[in-house]
C-alpha cells in the first residue's frame, strides 16, 4: 500500500482542479507540521534521556553515608525512576509519512551536544568563582564522565576525553581554559590575599585584604540536569562542596595535580616564577636597598649581663628606623608573602603530585610484575612461591603481551609507558629543587650579599647582608599588637616567613642568621633571667613567646629548605670546599714579618 505523501506527489502533477491544489498545499503543510512535531519530539526525547542518565549518574557517585545522614534527618534524595530508554534507543528504522527514520543517530546527535554543553557549563562554572571550586569541578567531570559511560551502552558517542579537551579548548593548543583560570586565580588572588598556616596546612583568606578580589563573570543559569542531574542533587552536592570553599588545602592540590597534568602543571609553574622573578629583582629588590640605608651600620649583640629588659631596650632603640618605616608592614610584607606563598603552592603540589604518581605506581604493579613479597611458612623457601605468584600473574604482565601480540608501534609505546612509570619515582625527579635553584638565581645583586668582609672571613656586626636586615623585620613582627590590632600570621600567614627564610638559606646565611639573629639573642637571655616588664610599651614575656613560635617556623621552614637544597648541591659537587685562614699574628710581631 502506497503512502500519503507518495500518492500526493504522483497525482497532484496530472490534477488540474484548482481545489485539488489546494488540498496538495494542506497535505504539504500537514507534512512540515508532522515535521515539526517529530523534531520537538527528539528534541524533548533527547532532554529527558540525557537527564535521567545525568541523575542516574549523580546518584550513584552521591556520598552513601551523606544520603544516610540526610535519610535520618527525614530528607530523602530520591533515586531516579526506572525507564525503559532502551527500547527506543534501539530503534533504527522508524516509519514516519513514508520515510524511514534512524531514531537513535537523531537522538545522538542532541544527546552529543548536550552532553558538551554539560562540559561547557561545568568549567565556566568554575571559572567564575576561585580557585576553591576546582574540587567541585573535578566532581562536575566525574558526574559527566560516568554519564557518558552509560550513555555509551545505548548509542555511539565520540570519546569522553576528545569531548572534554574540545570544550576545555584544548584539541590544539598546549593548555586549556582550566590551566589558564587556575593561573588567574593563583596571580590575582591567591598569591596576595591568602594566609598559610603550617599547622593545618591550609591556606585560608587573609582578614585584612591589601588587593581587591577579581571581578569574575557570574555563571549562567542552566537546567538541573546540565550540573548535578537534578535539583535535589544539586542542592545535596552543594552541601558537600561548600566545606570546601573557605580554604584552599591538600584535596585542592591533588585535585590540580589530576586536572592539569604534567604539562598545565609546567605551564603554571612557569608563570609563577616569572611573578617571583619580577617581585624580587623589582620592587623588593628596590625596599631592600633602602632598608639596608635605613639599618645601623653596626649592630653588636649585648652581653648577658645587661638583662633580657637591657637589650630588649638596646635592639628597639637601634632598630628605631625600621621599626617606624611606614611602608614595612604594607608593601614590604606583602610583596613578600606573594613570594613565600608562591613557594608553598610549588612545594604543596610536588607533594601532592608525588603522591598521585605513587598512587599510579601500585595501581600499575600487577601489571608490570611489580609484586611484593610474600608470607613463607617455616620450611619453605621463598623462590618457590615468588615463581608461583609470577606464574598467577603473568597473563596480566602488559609488555610481554604487547610484544608478542601488537604492532612495533605498540610495542615501542608500551615499553616507554613501562620505564616511565617504574623510574620516574626511583630516579628520585625532584620539582621544586629546580623550583629553588631559578630563584637563587635571580638574587645576583650585591646588595644581598653585601661587600667582601674586612677580615676576610664573614661580617661580624656589620648590618650590610640580607640576614641582618631579615632579623630586623623578624623583630617588628615579633613586636606584640594592641588589642584590636591584627597580627602578622593574621595579615600574612607563615607565607612571610617562608618568603625571608627562603631567600635567607639561597644565599647560603642561614647559619648567620641562626647565630647573630637579635630575636634569638633576646629570647635566649629573657630565658634565662625570665623577666617580664614593659620596655617602651612592649611586654617582654609576650615578645618572648612569640619569637620562640617564630623560631620553631623558622627551623621547620629551614629544615625543608636544607633537605632539597644539600640533595642539589651534593650532585653538583661530591667534594667539600674548605677554606684554610693564616693563623693570627701578634701586632708586635706584625711589623717584623
Amino acid at each position: 500500500m502506497s503512502s500519503t505523501p507518495w500518492i500526493c506527489t504522483t497525482t497532484a502533477p496530472t490534477m488540474r482542479s484548482p481545489s485539488s491544489k489546494s488540498s496538495s498545499c494542506m497535505t504539504r503543510s500537514k507534512q512540515r507540521q508532522v515535521n515539526l512535531c517529530f523534531d520537538q519530539f527528539v528534541y524533548k526525547l533527547a532532554d529527558q534521556i540525557f537527564a535521567y542518565y545525568k541523575a542516574m549518574a549523580g546518584s550513584v557517585l552521591l556520598d552513601k553515608r551523606f544520603r544516610a545522614e540526610c535519610k535520618n534527618y527525614g530528607v530523602i534524595i530520591p533515586y531516579p525512576p526506572s525507564n525503559r530508554y532502551e527500547t527506543l534507543l534501539k530503534q533504527r528504522h522508524v516509519q514516519l509519512l513514508g520515510r524511514s527514520i534512524d531514531l537513535n543517530r537523531l537522538i545522538t546527535q542532541r544527546i552529543s551536544a548536550a552532553m558538551y554543553k554539560s562540559l561547557d557549563q561545568a568549567i565556566s562554572r568554575f571559572e567564575s568563582e576561585d580557585l576553591t571550586s576546582i574540587v567541585e569541578l573535578e566532581w562536575l567531570l566525574e558526574i559527566n564522565r560516568l554519564t557518558h559511560r552509560l550513555l555509551c551502552k545505548h548509542m555511539t558517542l565520540d570519546s569522553f576525553d576528545a569531548m572534554f579537551r574540545e570544550a576545555n579548548h584544548n584539541v590544539s593548543a598546549p593548555y586549556g581554559r582550566i590551566t589558564l583560570h587556575v593561573f588567574w586565580e593563583l596571580n590575582f588572588d591567591f598569591l596576595p590575599n591568602y594566609c598559610y598556616n603550617g599547622s593545618t596546612n591550609r591556606f585560608v583568606r587573609t582578614a585584612i585584604p591589601f588587593t581587591q578580589e577579581p571581578q569574575r563573570d557570574k555563571p549562567a543559569n542552566v537546567q538541573p540536569y546540565y550540573l548535578y542531574g537534578s535539583k535535589p542533587l544539586n542542592i545535596a552536592y552543594s552541601h558537600i562542596y561548600s566545606s570546601y570553599r573557605n580554604f584552599v588545602g591538600p584535596p585542592h592540590f591533588k585535585t590540580i595535580c589530576r586536572l592539569l597534568g604534567y604539562q598545565g602543571i609546567a605551564v603554571v609553574m612557569e608563570e609563577l616564577l616569572k611573578i617571583v622573578k619580577s617581585l624580587l629583582q623589582g620592587t623588593i629588590l628596590q625596599y631592600v636597598k633602602t632598608l639596608i640605608e635605613v639599618m645601623p651600620k653596626i649592630c653588636r649583640l649585648p652581653r648577658h649581663e645587661y638583662g633580657s629588659p637591657g637589650i630588649l631596650e638596646f635592639f628597639h632603640h637601634q632598630l628605631k628606623d625600621i621599626i617606624e618605616y611606614a611602608e614595612l608592614k604594607t608593601d614590604v610584607f606583602q610583596s613578600l608573602r606573594e613570594v613565600g606563598n608562591a613557594i608553598l603552592f610549588c612545594l604543596l603540589i610536588e607533594q601532592a603530585l608525588s603522591q598521585e604518581e605513587v598512587c599510579d605506581l601500585l595501581h600499575a604493579a600487577p601489571f608490570q610484575n611489580i609484586l611484593p613479597r610474600v608470607y613463607i611458612k617455616e620450611g619453605e623457601r621463598l623462590e618457590v612461591r615468588m615463581k608461583r605468584l609470577e606464574a598467577k600473574y603473568a597473563p596480566l604482565h602488559l609488555v610481554p603481551l604487547i610484544e608478542r601480540l601488537g604492532t612495533p608501534q605498540q610495542i615501542a609505546i608500551a615499553r616507554e609507558g613501562d620505564l616511565l612509570t617504574k623510574e620516574r619515582l626511583c630516579c628520585g625527579l625532584s620539582m621544586f629543587e629546580v623550583i629553588l635553584t631559578r630563584i637563587r638565581s635571580y638574587l645576583q645583586d650585591p646588595i644581598w650579599r653585601g661587600p667582601p668582609p674586612t677580615n676576610g672571613v664573614m661580617h661580624v656586626d656589620e648590618c650590610v647582608e640580607f640576614h641582618r636586615l631579615w632579623s630586623a623585620m623578624q623583630f617588628v613582627y615579633c613586636i606584640p599588637v594592641g588589642t584590636n590590632e591584627f597580627t602578622a600570621e593574621q595579615c600574612f600567614g607563615d607565607g612571610l616567613n617562608w618568603a625571608g627564610c627562603s631567600i635567607v638559606v639561597l644565599l647560603g646565611q642561614q647559619r648567620r642568621f641562626d647565630l647573630f639573629d637579635f630575636c634569638y639573642h633576646l629570647l635566649k637571655v629573657q630565658r634565662q633571667d625570665g623577666k617580664d616588664e614593659i620596655i617602651k610599651n612592649v611586654p617582654l614575656k609576650k615578645m618572648a613567646d612569640r619569637i620562640r613560635k617564630y623560631q620553631i617556623l623558622n627551623n621547620e621552614v629551614f629544615a625543608i629548605l636544607n633537605k632539597y637544597m644539600k640533595s642539589v648541591e651534593t650532585d653538583s659537587s661530591t667534594v667539600e670546599h674548605v677554606r684554610c685562614f693564616q693563623p693570627p699574628i701578634h701586632q708586635s710581631l706584625a711589623t717584623t714579618c
